[in-house]
């Protein structure tokens, strides 16, 4: 399996897995997608309902990245990653929540940061160079890619975060690790710490010396994994016999073109809804044709502030830049704080069930899209992090306290440590030269 860039039309530049994971970002500018999809069989649909999930995770991940990796080893990596359960809990009548925070920072980031150190770390025992990991993040990137890497010889990782726009929680669960993790906390937003990741991956000097590559979705490394749990809830689904609509809480978009990947490959996923908070870039451009990126807005999902969504070129790549196409698989819906909040109120009080801001925006886009569609469907709506990792907001939307799981409360008794920075590119790349390892003070 070769790997091309999405700017790369003629497909004149094919790189393998190990080019494409190292680099991250193609020489173009461009993102990896896989040169070619193969289909699963009729026959592999019809025994994945029976199939555990790490084993679904091997067929699936098996068709995109084909004879690159041992299909042995493929099934290693995916018996340790896909180790944790991904449950389908029905709250209403044919509405499931798909909890995909059981990993190790409850956030759906684990999958694909757990897989990709793990696949890195065997590509760096081939390096006398230590390999840099640079990812920004919005809130659970980060401590995902942390707890993922966290002590994984020969690679160095630094996490680029908004000062002031993560909760508390998700700022610990940055900061705290120390060892090869070195936090940097940025004078901006979302986008600025995207933008600074993207200007290091094509900084042609700074490659002459460094190994450097991203742990964010541009990856295709943190992507495809994630491809995985939507072929596991189809699985589990289907059943029913009802066409299954997901529902994604979305804010980069590397989430829900996992979803479309799966779709590509055979998963019969009949459609999708980009749900997201009022950074409605994509949701605006699914309405009018028009793609146009602006300054990030903070909310209360801050995980999905995102003004210049990077898979949205992705996005494009897989419908041929054809906005009607697009349309036909995808529906978008944004939501406000106001309607956010609500939503994890009355979901509580109508069903018990308690969600956190992300997936209180994806129930939202899945009701809405329910309300106009007169079909029975069965919709699922991915609920991406653990409520206890956004107390404030969720815990004044409910009217009192919430549980706070002791994985995550241990987080609270550890010293934090980051390094200000700020928002300019070279006081970036200063600190990536000479910090070797941040310790916890």
């Amino acid at each position: 399996m070769k790997f091309i860039s999405t700017r790369d039309i003629n497909q004149l530049n094919p790189v393998n897995l190990r080019e494409a994971v190292i680099k991250g970002l193609a020489d173009d500018g461009g993102l990896f997608m896989p040169s070619a999809i193969s289909l699963i069989s009729k026959d592999e649909l019809e025994k994945m309902p029976s199939m555990p999930l790490p084993e679904i995770a091997s067929l699936v991940l098996g068709r995109f990245l084909g004879e690159a990796i041992e299909k042995k080893q493929l099934e290693n990596i995916c018996n340790e990653v896909f180790n944790f359960p991904v449950p389908l809990v029905e709250i209403e009548k044919n509405v499931f929540s798909l909890e995909l925070f059981h990993g190790p920072t409850l956030a759906f980031k684990d999958v694909g940061a757990r897989f990709m150190s793990r696949l890195m770390g065997s590509f760096s025992l081939d390096n006398s160079k230590e390999i840099k990991v640079v990812v920004a993040t919005s809130g659970d990137t980060g401590s995902a890619v942390a707890a993922g890497f966290h002590g994984v010889k020969g690679i160095e990782v630094f996490i680029l975060f908004p000062k002031g726009k993560v909760s508390r929680m998700q700022e610990k669960q940055l900061t705290t690790w120390g060892g090869n993790i070195t936090a940097i906390e940025v004078e901006g937003v979302f986008d600025n710490c995207q933008k600074h990741v993207k200007s290091l991956l094509a900084d042609e000097k700074l490659k002459e010396s460094t190994l450097l590559t991203s742990a964010n979705s541009i990856n295709i490394a943190r992507l495809l994994p994630q491809a995985v749990y939507y072929a596991y809830a189809w699985s589990r689904l289907q059943h029913s016999g009802k066409p299954i609509v997901i529902s994604v809480p979305s804010g980069n978009f590397g989430n829900l073109t996992a979803g479309l990947l799966a779709q590509k490959i055979g998963i019969p996923i009949h459609h999708f809804i980009a749900s997201t908070n009022i950074n409605d870039v994509v949701p605006s451009y699914l309405n009018d044709g028009k793609f146009l990126p602006r300054p990030s807005e903070q909310t209360v999902s801050n995980a999905m502030d995102v003004g210049n969504p990077s898979n949205f070129e992705r996005m494009l790549h897989l419908f041929h830049n054809d906005h009607q196409s697009m349309k036909q698989s995808i529906t978008g819906y944004h939501f406000n704080d106001t309607e956010t909040k609500n939503a994890i109120r009355d979901i509580a009080e109508n069903t018990g069930y308690v969600v956190d801001p992300h997936g209180a925006v994806g129930y939202l886009g899945l009701k809405q899209f329910i309300l106009n569609n007169h079909f029975e469907m069965t919709g699922v709506f991915l609920e991406t992090a653990h409520p206890a990792k956004f107390p404030e907001t969720v815990e004044e939307s409910l009217g009192k306290e919430i549980l706070v799981p002791e994985r995550l409360s241990a987080f609270e008794e550890k010293a934090s440590f980051s390094i200000p920075c700020a928002n300019d590119y070279e006081a970036v790349k200063d600190i990536l030269m000479r910090t070797k390892a941040a310790s916890p003070r």
